[in-house]
């Protein structure tokens, strides 16, 4: 296939990525030159910022534990309120999630929920294919143009009502391989955020709504205030009122929870509210806590929206938004509905049902599910409890959450199925992401990269930490982790069938989740290390 434009055509921009149908629409020398300059000008910060993280893991190793920062408490302390959001933001009590892929993008849109979230991020593989699609779905789907025809099949448009749009672009950790910047890859964030925002922001004005975004992976309020500069630089560039743009940041990250106040006092111009990402926020607590004895967390299965640590959280969250007026969004339930057993999908969907009323009462504005299956059920939720647009009226003044509080470990046993169903999961979600596929339902719930990344960390904090054991007394093991892994295997190959055993990239898969796990240091995250094997 043809490459694309060299760095002599455009002055240090270099397109590395194949050509794709219609991405002259994405790609353009004005767009190119717009995201360049978003990089050249952060691109020092950002590091710095990546490099903070590292040094801040070295103080954790070391047992200097997170508390709310002494330098910041007269921003905690003192009343101030974050810009109002805009009309299309202000009743925001179902979103639903998922990848840009075009059929799920107008699923999504005519799902009957408020808000659709389109992600760049942990539900969608990234290779080049799916980057430059999803930017032309996102045009498509701007300008209410967007169709999608099964061959022989169906046929899908937009309904005349469709959710408001918001983006989820990659986190500052990851970068973007298949663009250069004066020889340098670019940062995927800031990638995602400024072709989409380049192409779109006029026609999302002249609609009467605007570029929204969900902010993920932040770790302190010094990665939301870059983003803040982002936006007013964004918006300075091409002559777009400040505050135009609107940020939610999910709160998914041990560390920020420490920072939430701050977070959306840098970015309270542009914020519209606080999600509690819980999938990530486990992740984050086991990789940060990861050498620590006393932060062994049970099998994941234990690890639910009832332990302290996660209560605690969820309340902070919702006392913290509220007092600032901004929205307290909450989480996704990891089941989806189950064809061809009654039973079991009625059992699944009660999980989901007792999950949005406990956030509903807890008092949080709105909720995430991941399939269109669910938005009725979470909206009757919703619907039963908050009759106003939001719940910004419940300040949870009874709320008072210690650092002691948010780092509390829950009990519960480590089974030898705990085991196994983190190296199965770990595997299956691997070898999907291989694919290009970035979310994929297993055991009857829904796997992205953060509930991925829950059983892959888990199991190596039990392996490389002596005082972890299985609840029959066995020590968890390198090779007890092999021999498992090898018999996983053989059960995918009968459960997925030898033709897709062998035309898939289990043995890969399996190599590099070795790899990760046998590794003396914990890697940061499981993508990184898979990045190298997609186009």
């Amino acid at each position: 296939m043809e490459k694309g434009i060299s760095s002599k055509e455009l002055n240090g921009i270099e397109v590395c990525g194949y050509t794709i149908d219609g991405s002259e629409r994405v790609l353009s020398k004005e767009a190119l030159i717009f995201v360049a300059e978003l990089e050249r000008r952060y691109r020092k910060k950002r590091n710095k910022l990546l490099q903070k993280r590292k040094v801040r893991q070295e103080e954790l190793d070391k047992g200097e534990f997170p508390d709310f920062l002494a330098e910041t408490k007269n921003i905690r302390k003192s009343d101030w309120q974050v810009a109002p959001n805009p009309a299309d933001l202000s009743d925001r009590r179902v979103e639903i999630t998922g990848p840009t892929d075009r059929k799920m993008v107008i699923n999504a849109l005519n799902s009957g929920a408020n808000v659709f979230m389109a992600d760049f991020e942990d539900s969608l593989a990234p290779t080049w294919l799916n980057l430059v699609q999803g930017q032309i779905n996102l045009q498509d789907a701007v300008r209410e143009t967007i169709t999608f025809e099964v061959p022989g099949g169906k046929f899908y448009s937009l309904n005349d009502e469709v959710a408001t749009l918001v983006v989820r672009p990659r986190g500052w950790h990851l970068y973007e391989k298949h663009v250069l910047i004066d020889g340098k890859f670019i940062s995927a964030g800031l990638f995602d955020f400024g072709l989409y925002f380049f192409h779109n922001v006029d026609v999302l004005l002249k609609k009467g709504t605007g570029p929204y975004f969900y902010l993920p992976k932040l770790e302190s309020h010094l990665e939301a205030r870059l983003w803040n500069d982002v936006f007013i630089f964004a918006q300075e560039l091409l002559g777009i009122p400040r505050g135009t743009i609107k940020a939610t940041v999910l709160i998914e990250h041990i560390l920020a929870a420490f920072e939430m106040d701050e977070i959306l006092f840098e970015l309270r111009e542009h914020s519209t509210g606080l999600n509690c990402g819980r999938w990530d926020y486990i992740f984050s607590f086991i990789k940060k806590f990861r050498n620590h004895p006393s932060f062994l967390l049970p099998d994941r299965a234990a690890v639910t929206m009832s332990c302290h640590f996660l209560r605690s959280y969820v309340d902070l969250l919702i006392q913290t938004c509220h007092k600032r007026g901004a929205h307290a969004m909450g989480g996704m339930a990891a089941q989806v509905p189950i064809k061809g057993d009654p039973e079991a999908n009625e059992s699944a969907l009660q999980k989901v049902r007792e999950d949005k009323v406990r956030e509903v009462n807890a008092g949080h504005d709105g909720t995430w599910v991941a399939h269109p299956g669910l938005v009725p059920i979470a909206m009757d939720c919703f619907d039963e409890v908050m009759k106003a647009p939001n719940q910004l009226d419940q300040l949870r003044k009874d709320v008072t959450i210690s650092a002691e509080d948010l780092l509390k470990v829950p009990s519960g046993e480590i089974t030898k199925n705990g085991l196994r169903t983190n190296i199965s999961v770990g595997i299956q979600y691997m070898e999907a992401w291989l694919g290009g596929n970035g979310c994929v339902p297993l055991n009857h719930l829904m796997e992205d990269a953060a509930t991925a990344e829950i059983s892959r960390t888990q199991i190596w904090q039990w392996i490389h930490n002596s005082a972890a054991s299985l609840a029959d007394g066995n020590k968890i093991t390198l090779d007890l982790f092999r021999t498992i892994m090898d018999e996983e295997l053989e059960n995918i190959r009968l459960l997925v069938g030898e033709k897709r055993f062998d035309s898939g990239r289990y043995h890969l898969a399996a190599q590099l989740f070795d790899e990760i796990i046998s590794n003396d240091k914990l890697e940061e995250f499981l993508t990184l290390r898979a990045y190298d094997h997609i186009d």
